[in-house]
């Protein structure tokens, strides 16, 4: 079998065969179904795509449902496999060439696709998180501008997207509502509909891992840098940044009023862990809980439907 890599931009889908022949499609319905067409000639292993920001999910779909073991690869690991290659120069075939190679080397994790009600709440949150962007950036630009109808203008344009933001977050936290599996998160003081939206949207292994799997899946799990005798400073590094944030933000909230994550939060800053190490320590205990809580949750759905 042959390690499959494609390129993936708005417009097209440039697609190598490991050690063999190179094609390009348009990243269209027709031209998705003109590279299954090619793909059925080629004796397809595992496709390796990069993920670019959306633009791949069609195609990531159209060939999970042909049957191919399809992987959508974090850009930071596909860079990071290319330099370790050699490979310094970057063009659309170079990066498809790279990532039939990746194919044709690593095992790794396929790609599910989520359930409709995670893909439409992942919109949701989505468009929630572009508003909240627009609306600060309107804000920075208030504070230059003294010419008052400008200002008028940009008041307006700002309030209208807080109650439009609004109204995305009620959609939000009703679509929260109407998923019985996340009602184990909601007795955690500190995890509001926010963060169960963006979990249940951007984190849906959460339960299915184990620990120390899922903090390293959100980037909060320490990473060694040790040598010899030397042993260097623990961080934090990659994981999903959407995550992350929310997670940091809820955890802030979590130390002041929930118990176990107070108590653990202090015990830290009493050892003398620095401030923001002791955060990230409880945002890892944070979601480590969480993650716990889903299994449960997941184990008792799983014992309630009848066989």
């Amino acid at each position: 079998m042959n390690g499959i890599g494609i390129d993936v931009s708005k417009a097209m889908l440039d697609v190598a065969v490991h050690r063999g022949p190179f094609a390009r499609f348009h990243n269209t319905p027709a031209g998705h179904r003109k590279l299954l067409s090619w793909l059925a000639r080629r004796e397809a292993g595992q496709i390796v795509l990069e993920a670019s920001g959306g633009y791949e999910q069609r195609v990531l779909d159209a060939l999970f449902d042909a049957g191919h073991q399809v992987v959508r690869a974090d850009a930071r690991r596909c860079h990071a496999f290319a330099a370790a290659t050699g490979v310094s120069a970057k063009t659309d075939r170079l990066d498809a060439v790279n990532l039939a190679c990746m194919a044709a080397t690593l095992e790794l994790r396929p790609y599910q696709p989520m359930e409709p009600w995670r893909r439409k709440l992942r919109e949701f949150v989505r468009a929630r998180q572009q508003l909240v962007d627009l609306t600060m950036s309107a804000e920075n630009q208030l504070e230059h501008v003294t010419e008052t109808t400008l200002r008028r203008a940009l008041q307006a344009n700002i309030n209208q997207m807080k109650k439009n933001c609004l109204r995305l977050e009620k959609h939000i936290a009703e679509q929260v509502r109407q998923q019985p599996q996340l009602e184990a998160m909601r007795a955690f003081k500190g995890v509001g509909a926010t963060l169960q939206a963006v979990i249940a949207s951007y984190l849906p292994e959460l339960g299915t891992l184990d620990g120390k799997a899922i903090a390293k899946l959100v980037g909060v799990a320490p990473i060694t840098h040790d040598s010899g005798s030397m042993r260097g400073i623990r961080r934090i590094r990659g994981g999903r940044i959407d995550v992350r944030n929310v997670l940091y933000m809820a955890c802030l909230s979590a130390i002041q009023h929930e118990p176990r994550i107070r108590e653990f939060y202090r015990s830290l800053r009493a050892r003398g862990k620095p401030g923001k190490v002791a955060v990230v320590a409880a945002m890892r205990k944070m979601l480590v809980i969480l993650n716990a809580r889903a299994r449960d949750a997941l184990a008792g759905v799983a014992q309630a439907i009848p066989t």
